[in-house]
């Protein structure tokens, strides 16, 4: 049994991207933003947005604009 569970370890760890950024999502509105953009991009993109989390083990990045622009 110990063995099967140190297999399951990895796939409990890994990130969900939408996830992670539903619950930013919900922060965001949480304080009172109405306009903004969550996006999920490649974590070497550049963007002129601000990061505000990362998934995928550090291979995504997720990138707030306040208002409409991004």
């Amino acid at each position: 049994f110990r063995s099967l569970s140190c297999l399951a370890l990895p796939a409990l760890a890994a990130d969900n991207c939408e996830q992670i950024k539903a619950d930013i999502d919900a922060k965001v509105k949480a304080v009172g933003v109405a306009t903004y953009r969550l996006v999920v991009v490649d974590a070497k993109e550049a963007t002129a947005g601000k990061v505000v989390g990362t998934c995928e083990a550090g291979k995504k990045k997720i990138v707030y604009w306040r208002g409409t622009a991004g």
